[in-house]
């Protein structure tokens, strides 16, 4: 038995049939079902889906004041007036920027770029910035991925006499800003898709501007539409599909370059954005002034781009060092302060970096599973700043909101958020967000949830199977990449990785075989049994290696069932596949008074005896170790009836001398030899012994046990080394003898727990786990 680390949420019925909806389409079922799942089901809606396309896109003249703000610019531009685009220090903000600096001087705008100082400045447009471009004569100031929530600053532009053009796709505020123009599909009743993201906004902006579709504009839209996490249908589908073949024939050599420090090869896909290219730009504004990542996207410079994207990629592995020191500082601090950090953790500390606690938080959420607020102390200003990141089942927003006193500035929405607080109100903070996630949440709360999509068999894959999954892409938000359940037993199970990290299982059913990759999941390795039956869950893909494509699935988490046998009887190193972080819930269990090996691990064996029922309680226990075989399958019985284990671990191994398996004789071999007494009168056990193990092909330990239980039965006596049967014995069984019951007892044992198959061990523990009594082995009587 293995417990799933996350919740699964399965949303499958193979019943389902939609062969006559999309029969047109000569698409899998499979297909089919995942198209449903995305809530496409008519035959046009699959069509579009499948096939994005830039026809899908709506009219930018939707919008409202569209119309009033291109014509505001194009008075700016025929008057020579200065424009000014004042973006934001994210991915998103950085690719908004580029694409209305590039629209602008494509129609001879004398324009330039303000993107805010995170640590300085703060989030969106501010009175200082504003009032510095006033002083540089800007008479027109377009914002990109913000300024919808600046109510205040669009006063001072008034003020400043400045026209403030407004595009952003954030939540509009109670208050919309007093702005010459606002250009937001969420304030445009009429415009059909309302979740653009920052750079789809200015994209449509700088279409109706340019009169024409700006095709060459899509390799940076893509970037923000990604990696800002926006929902990746209607719109926002179409120019990720086309920009995503933009990016991976682009001719900016910004981008090359950068692409180039990510070690970038062939097709750009979504994940390529996401982890690759995303994480470098915004590390330059987690940093420092953003300035440097819109530069490189402008540049047409090919030695500037390459010197840019190094720094980029400089500063990236710096935002990489910062993020894995505060989190090492964090966890130390979590761990410390472990029980005030029951239900949510608020960690703080004086000097992190503003910039990374979001990623932070994201990191103590994988180990932790709590939600988590990860702040940084001013102690000059006394205040407290940080980022906020949540689990699925806790609303950060609307529980903050309950104690929105607590913050002197707070804004997000369910997941994440952004906050500032007094120091003094850190423990307070954390006091009251413990205390309603108590009163919310369960254990099961806590874990994560995997939403499983459809369960596969192994024969039912092929490469061109997944490369039609594949048509669903490009995968994020709103569309994520599908995940499959995966039902078999290994046929092979190992840990890849320098430090055995990663683990690797194979499925094969007939012809067809499934590698299983999980990245981080080395881990599982010591707990999951070689035949044990494997629920996965996973992203199915296609592995290619010099050449070749293979079937892949991309480990999420799994599960077993059934609860395990170890089999490691006969093994001296079988201690080194025990993983000793469950040894807390682990008992490890001897029968025999003196058992000759030792014990490592700390395993601390109890001895079995007659009280071993009554003295403890061991229904915690979840590893059971058998280091020795019992003396009666009732011993072993009665063990099992009071533990409900996970798993079983049969350590156990034989001496050369205990192999009564091997050497216990049958009824048939004690008449033969008693026969031979009668017949020759006399036994010398120096010469005959030899002899007689020779010529029957029986071992000398055989001949031994079976003259000692003749002796326990008088059917001989001993003389100066010589065994004499007596002529006339008293009639007695075999099973009168303490020794032949005690020894058969023990080559039944050997036989069945011992010498037996896996399978065969396996049935035996099934039959006999949780049975509160159990039936004696019956004895055969008689010769």
């Amino acid at each position: 038995m293995l417990q799933s680390k996350a919740n699964w949420k399965f949303t499958y019925d193979t019943n389902d049939d939609y062969s006559n909806v999309f029969s047109q389409l000569s698409i899998s079922s499979l297909t089919e079902r995942l198209l449903v799942k995305r809530g496409i089901t008519t035959i046009e809606e699959a069509k579009s889906f499948l096939n994005p396309k830039s026809s899908q896109l709506h009219c930018p003249s939707l919008m409202n004041d569209m119309e009033k703000a291109v014509n505001r610019v194009k008075q700016a531009i025929e008057n020579g007036e200065s424009i000014l685009v004042f973006g934001d220090y994210d991915a998103d903000g950085v690719s908004s920027t580029t694409v209305m600096i590039e629209a602008l001087r494509e129609l001879g705008a004398v324009c330039e770029y303000y993107i805010p100082n995170r640590f300085t400045e703060g989030y969106g447009p501010n009175e200082n910035a504003f009032k510095e471009a006033s002083k540089q004569g800007f008479q027109l100031i377009i914002t990109v991925d913000t300024g919808i929530a600046a109510v205040h600053e669009a006063e001072i532009a008034k003020d400043l006499g400045i026209d403030l053009i407004i595009t952003d796709h954030h939540e509009v505020q109670e208050k919309v800003p007093d702005a010459f123009a606002i250009v937001h599909p969420k304030c445009s009743p009429s415009y059909p898709f309302k979740e653009l993201a920052g750079v789809g906004v200015a994209f449509k902006f700088a279409h109706q501007l340019l009169g024409y579709f700006p095709k060459h504009l899509l390799d940076l839209v893509v970037i923000g539409t990604i990696a800002d996490l926006v929902p990746l249908l209607d719109e926002n589908r179409v120019l990720a599909y086309d920009g995503l073949k933009a990016i991976s024939a682009t001719n900016r050599f910004g981008i090359k370059a950068l692409m180039k420090q990510c070690n970038m090869e062939g097709p750009v896909t979504e994940e390529d954005i996401g982890f690759l290219i995303g994480p470098r730009i915004n590390a330059v504004g987690r940093l420092q002034d953003a300035n440097v990542a819109v530069d490189l996207l402008l540049t047409k410079d090919p030695e500037e781009a390459k010197e840019l994207a190094a720094f980029v990629q400089q500063l990236n592995q710096e935002r990489q060092k910062v993020v894995s020191n505060i989190t090492k500082e964090a966890e130390e601090i979590v761990e410390k302060e472990a029980e005030m950090n029951k239900n949510v953790i608020v960690v703080a500390k004086e000097g992190w970096n503003e910039g990374v606690l979001g990623i932070v938080a994201s990191k103590l959420i994988q180990r932790y599973q709590r939600p988590t607020v990860v702040l940084s102390i001013n102690p000059e200003k006394g205040y407290a700043k940080g980022s906020a990141r949540s689990i699925d089942a806790f609303d950060l927003f609307s529980n903050c909101m309950t104690i929105r006193d607590t913050f002197v500035h707070f804004g997000g929405h369910a997941q994440a958020a952004g906050m500032t607080l007094h120091q003094a109100d850190i423990s307070v903070l954390r006091t009251q967000l413990n205390q309603l996630a108590s009163e919310q949440l369960t254990d099961e709360d806590y874990k994560q949830v995997l939403t499983i999509d459809e369960m596969v068999t192994i024969d039912e894959l092929s490469l061109s199977l997944i490369k039609e999954i594949e048509k669903l892409a490009p995968f994020g938000m709103g569309n994520p990449k599908p995940l499959f359940h995966v039902k078999s037993t290994p046929t092979e199970i190992r840990q890849l990785g320098s430090q055995q990290n990663h683990l690797k299982l194979s499925f094969e059913q007939q012809t067809t075989k499934l590698d299983c990759i999980g990245f981080g999941m080395g881990e599982l390795f010591p707990i999951i049994g070689p035949h044990s039956e494997i629920d996965a869950v996973g992203e199915l893909q296609i592995n290619e290696w010099n050449g070749k494509q293979k079937l892949q699935l991309l480990l999420k988490d799994l599960s077993i069932k059934q609860w395990q046998l170890f089999d490691y009887r006969g093994s001296k190193h079988w201690q080194k596949q025990i993983e000793p972080s469950f040894l807390e819930t682990s008992l490890a269990i001897c029968f025999q008074s003196e058992v000759n090996q030792s014990f490592p691990l700390d395993l601390n064996p109890v001895q079995y005896d007659n009280y071993f029922i009554d003295q403890g309680d061991y229904s915690y226990i979840t590893d059971l170790f058998i280091m020795d075989l019992p003396a009666s399958f009732e011993q072993l019985e009665n063990v099992l009836s009071s533990i409900n284990p996970k798993r079983i671990y049969a350590c156990y191994r034989l001496q050369n001398d205990d192999q009564y398996f091997h050497s216990f004789p049958t009824r048939e071999d004690f008449k033969w030899f008693y026969g031979l007494l009668l017949k020759r009168k006399y036994f010398d056990l120096e010469k005959d012994t030899p002899k007689l193990a020779k010529h029957k092909g029986w071992k000398v330990e055989k001949i031994q046990l079976m003259i000692k239980i003749f002796y326990e039965l008088d059917f001989v006596k001993m003389e100066t080394g010589k065994i004499i049967p007596f002529s006339k014995p008293s009639k007695r069984d075999l099973t009168e003898s303490t020794l032949y019951q005690r020894k058969w007892m023990q080559s039944k044992i050997e036989a069945k727990l011992y010498y037996s198959t896996y399978k065969e061990l396996k049935e035996w523990f099934d039959n006999h786990l949780h049975v509160e009594s159990s039936l004696k082995e019956e004895v055969s009587y008689g010769l």
